[in-house]
């Protein structure tokens, strides 16, 4: 089955759940230990996503505060019903139960949730009979299901297994159709790793009994050499003109063996077709190059960790503030969407503040140019290692800089990672290169967890003072001058 390279939307947006409504499609991504949660994004060609906001947008909707990384929110299904937006999901961090909230609007706001205590497990579903019947699937040691009534929360019947998926390991996300007449179960098999695929069986009724489509698996990248690999975790959706299409998470992994991917698992798209009642995959559904990108920030799209950014950072006049929390560094920011990336800021450090500019994967894997007085460091985490990469004296008025660049290693060298990070900082003197960290040590498979990188500024201690921020990326290195 070809595959599509590139992402219809980039950088760390897994378990993809789309609806249509008229002829906009509208899709929600997990958002893990980062708030606001569930990012909803537009479309009206499945190719160009555009983000409207979060259906977990307050503090009252979303706990994350004592989430681990990687902990909070998991995947969300998103479905349009009876004129109302509905998204459910699962706090991992924030039990029991799972959550569901209500739109008129997908750009919010969201209703207060609706917590759902009968259900375990991860990566809830919904769907609707013809008679308005709301059957809710989840995963918990194999696909279980009850009918639901999704006012309170309340099962209407016992939860009952209904699908343990084709013989491999993880069975999870499953979605419900009705198409043509007929059920159809898709779910992902495999761990959300190397081994990921999709699945799907089709049966009389919501609850089976489930025949096996016999050309499973219907999506994977198993065992092949293409740009994009451990896909799964899958939705469908029909087009206004009766053709379908299916998105899905994938990543793209760098560098040499066993090669490592720091986007974190991203949305993708493809064409699907129905072959004797059963869909089959078909083109890709991808952009024709990916353009450049300059953002200054903060933008409406940024996200914290384990914080609201509007509870951190404020408006000082022409700047922000960004105020350390007790628990640990206080990061907010945007996620990595490119292959190679220039981040920028200006920050002002007072007396007993320390803080500055960090691409981070979690709290342990890490680089960070820390500002403490008039001296910075460049700090590179990773695990219970932390090390000094350099540090300068700088003037007031210095522009810190970190990098995401092509690896500088040859393309069978067993060092080559992914990328390489470099860390700087420009004054009057002149720039300075503070360090360097192979890209590897900042990526899903030596930090774990399900995230992608992201990028912004942290404080350590104190209030710190934002001046400036700007991000610059694209997927192509485009010459010595554009890393200035």
């Amino acid at each position: 089955m070809p595959l599509p390279s590139r992402p219809v939307i980039p950088g760390f947006h897994p378990d993809p759940s789309v609806c249509r409504v008229g002829d906009t499609y509208y899709l929600a991504c997990s958002s893990f230990e980062y708030a606001p949660g569930v990012p909803i994004f537009t479309s009206d060609d499945l190719l160009t996503w555009t983000p409207v906001g979060h259906a977990l947008h307050t503090p009252e909707q979303l706990k994350v505060a004592d989430a681990n990384p990687s902990g909070g929110i998991y995947a969300p299904t998103l479905r349009h019903h009876d004129g109302r937006f509905w998204m459910v999901t699962t706090n991992v961090s924030d039990g029991p139960g799972h959550l569901l909230v209500t739109a008129d609007d997908p750009a919010g706001p969201w209703s207060a949730p609706v917590r759902i205590e009968g259900a375990g497990g991860i990566d809830p579903d919904l769907a609707w009979d013809e008679d308005g019947t709301c059957y809710l699937t989840w995963c918990d040691q194999g696909l279980r299901q009850a009918v639901l009534d999704p006012a309170t929360g309340e099962l209407l019947t016992e939860p009952r297994l209904v699908w343990e998926g084709t013989g491999g390991e993880h069975v999870e996300g499953p979605h419900l159709y009705r198409v043509d007449g007929r059920w159809y179960l898709m779910a992902a098999e495999g761990g959300t790793a190397a081994g990921h695929m999709e699945t799907i069986a089709r049966g009389p009724s919501p609850s089976g009994p489930w025949e096996p489509y016999p050309g499973n698996p219907v999506l994977t990248a198993r065992s092949t050499g293409g740009v994009v690999r451990s896909t799964g975790h899958a939705d469908l959706v029909q087009r206004p003109d009766g053709s379908w299409a299916m998105v899905f998470l994938g990543v793209r992994p760098r560098g040499y063996f066993p090669a490592f991917h720091v986007r974190g698992r991203e949305t993708f798209a493809v064409e699907v077709t129905w072959v004797d009642g059963w869909p089959v995959v078909g083109e890709p559904i991808e952009p024709d190059e990916v353009a450049p990108l300059r953002e200054r920030g903060p933008a409406d799209s940024w996200v914290g960790a384990h914080v609201f950014p509007d509870e951190v950072l404020r408006r000082a006049g022409e700047a922000w503030e960004l105020s350390a929390q007790p628990a640990g560094r206080t990061f907010v920011g945007r996620r990595q969407e490119h292959e190679v990336v220039v981040a920028h800021a200006r920050v002002e450090a007072g007396p007993g503040v320390v803080g500055g500019l960090e691409v981070r994967m979690d709290p342990q894997h890490a680089v960070t140019l820390e500002v403490e007085g008039s001296r910075v460091r460049a700090v590179a985490r990773v695990g219970t290692l932390t090390s000094v990469l350099g540090e300068a004296e700088v003037d007031d008025d210095a522009l810190l800089e970190v990098a995401v660049r092509p690896s500088p290693k040859g393309r069978f060298d067993i060092r080559r990672g992914p990328d390489e990070i470099v860390a700087a900082v420009e004054d009057a003197q002149g720039r300075r290169e503070l360090g360097r960290l192979d890209g590897r040590y900042l990526s899903t498979e030596v930090a774990g967890g399900f995230t992608g990188r992201m990028v912004g500024p942290v404080a350590e201690r104190g209030t710190l003072t934002v001046r400036s921020f700007e991000y610059r990326g694209h997927d192509e290195a485009m010459g010595p001058d554009w890393y200035l």
